[in-house]
């Protein structure tokens, strides 16, 4: 593992998210994109979406990202998530390919 820069589309979601723009956060992901949220999983916008409503954007989470580090084909931020549902430190494990977010796995 190294300590790295935020690959774009990350960049671009955790921008999205800390605006409370919905749009820009489903944007940022491929249109197959997965969010893996302690296993389950929601795969495609709609999907992204309804997910995000109840429990993401939609509570108006923010992410502080405190490090970055890269674990093989994966991004690995470590942010301090704040807003109206879960709030404390966690990991999120992200996969991106091109300038688009293949995968984000909420981890720990």
């Amino acid at each position: 593992m190294r300590d790295q820069r935020l690959p774009a589309p990350v960049e671009r979601l955790v921008a999205a998210t800390n605006a409370g723009d919905a749009e820009a956060f489903l944007d940022a992901f491929a249109a197959d994109g997965s969010v893996n949220d302690w296993g389950r999983v929601f795969t495609g916008r709609d999907a992204i979406a309804r997910w995000s409503d109840a429990e993401f954007v939609g509570v108006r989470v923010t992410l502080s990202v405190t490090a970055v580090r890269e674990d093989g084909d994966e991004t690995v931020v470590t942010a301090d998530v704040g807003g109206d549902g879960f709030d404390g430190p966690s990991d999120f494990a992200f996969r991106v390919a091109g300038d688009v977010v293949r995968e984000m796995r909420i981890s720990g």
